[in-house]
């Protein structure tokens, strides 16, 4: 993957956005909360996927870089930001999260520490129940027995270790999140570095519990299996790429 050749920053935050204009002016304010705790210069960019609301007027009203991407496919919205950064350290949000005030704190002591090739984050939802637990569980479940303890969410890591992974695989729909963590972890094994996790470091939004129903993933074992799978862009399009807010 090609650097971008302007000026360098500190941080690049990436951002796959479709249709989000009721949740991504909170993530931007988390942002801008945690660039405070930070020394240097933070971009955020805004990958615009399909948008046909005020998505855009809200991320330029940010002062967001913005690019525009058509594609049913997260990896591929995400690499399309991640190769206009400038930042010497990629950071990955969706855009109905938002990061805690020290996020962008910890990864850097943690990266600067030089012990952790990057990592993710663990958090919480907006709105818990037990229907929401026993549904998360279903999932999580099978992914530790399959691939062990991921933490995902909001991925952190230089920018040059990105790349030497080629970044989000491009061929699944689906799951996508576990498997660039698995390919980050082997090449932290290669260099002698963990894979951390920055606990407690964001709140994501419930919409699709509260779209689908608290009990959806539990309810729908063939969502699961394609989630481990990744490659079902069928069911992928309707509980992500065509999900309708």
């Amino acid at each position: 993957m090609k650097q971008s050749t302007r000026e360098k920053v500190k941080f690049s935050i990436i951002i796959p956005a479709h249709n989000e204009e009721k949740y991504i002016g909170k993530c931007l304010d988390s942002i801008l909360e945690a660039a405070k705790r930070c020394e240097g210069k933070v971009e955020i960019i805004v990958v615009l996927n399909r948008c046909t609301d005020k998505t855009e007027k809200i991320a330029k009203s940010y002062n967001c870089i913005t690019i525009k991407n058509n594609d049913k496919n997260l990896s591929k919205i995400r690499n399309a930001g991640a190769k206009i950064a400038r930042g010497e350290i990629l950071v990955t949000i969706d855009a109905d999260t938002r990061m805690t005030p020290k996020m962008l704190d910890k990864a850097d002591k943690y990266l600067s520490s030089g012990r952790y090739i990057g990592g993710g984050v663990s958090g919480t939802f907006d709105r818990r129940s037990l229907g929401i637990t026993v549904s998360f569980l279903s999932l999580a479940i099978p992914v530790y027995l399959k691939y062990g303890t991921k933490s995902v969410g909001i991925f952190w890591c230089y920018r040059k270790d990105f790349e030497a992974i080629n970044g989000f695989n491009e061929k699944i729909f689906m799951g996508e999140d576990i498997d660039f963590a698995l390919r980050l972890e082997k090449l932290g094994e290669k260099r002698n570095k963990r894979y951390g996790t920055i606990h407690f470091g964001m709140i994501t939004s419930s919409r699709k519990f509260d779209r689908y129903g608290d009990w959806y993933l539990m309810e729908n074992p063939k969502l699961r299996e394609a989630y481990l799978k990744g490659t079902d862009s069928a069911l992928a399009k309707e509980y992500y790429y065509d999900y309708k807010n």
